[in-house]
């Protein structure tokens, strides 16, 4: 259930923003060709939603076991070396990437208090900022969610598992 709601407000949101993306370039270099005027503060924007699709896609990245991986020598490791040495990096995973968001928290609220924005449109940075921070520690729930059942996930990211959980 977790696994199915995390999938859906993650990609919706990632899935938004990338579409958002693609309209403004459409219609940033269509007026650039047809009327010689572009989008104004359109690389602003641009960089905005880069930050949502990046730090959205993390948890479903995280999730389904997608990230790249050295793997040659795995397969050299017996099977319970494997699921300990998965255990591990999910917890070193888990806490560092709680450490940065909690880092990034404090960064938002800092950027928040001194009322920080964007050179061109002046958009308030501190909320991108703590958007940032809430998906590093969800994907941090992600990774000790995984290092708790790392066999069950492990499946469920090859497609082998049951019901999600």
């Amino acid at each position: 259930m977790i696994r199915r709601w995390l999938s859906l407000l993650a990609g919706a949101l990632a899935g938004l923003a990338l579409f958002a993306i693609m309209l403004l370039t459409l219609v940033d270099v269509s007026g650039r060709k047809f009327v010689a005027t572009s989008v104004p503060g359109s690389l602003e924007l641009t960089e905005l939603l880069m930050v949502v699709v990046i730090f959205a896609g993390l948890p479903l990245v995280s999730l389904r076991r997608e990230h790249v991986v050295f793997d040659s020598l795995d397969r050299l490791l017996p099977a319970g070396v494997q699921r300990l040495q998965r255990r591990i990096v999910d917890v070193l995973c888990a806490a560092a990437l709680g450490g940065v968001g909690w880092l990034m928290w404090e960064k938002a609220l800092q950027v928040s208090e001194y009322g920080d924005t964007t050179a061109q449109l002046h958009i308030p940075q501190g909320p991108f900022i703590g958007l940032m921070a809430v998906l590093c520690g969800v994907t941090a729930l992600v990774h000790l969610l995984l290092a708790w059942r790392p066999d069950e996930a492990a499946a469920q990211a090859d497609g082998l598992g049951g019901a999600a959980t």
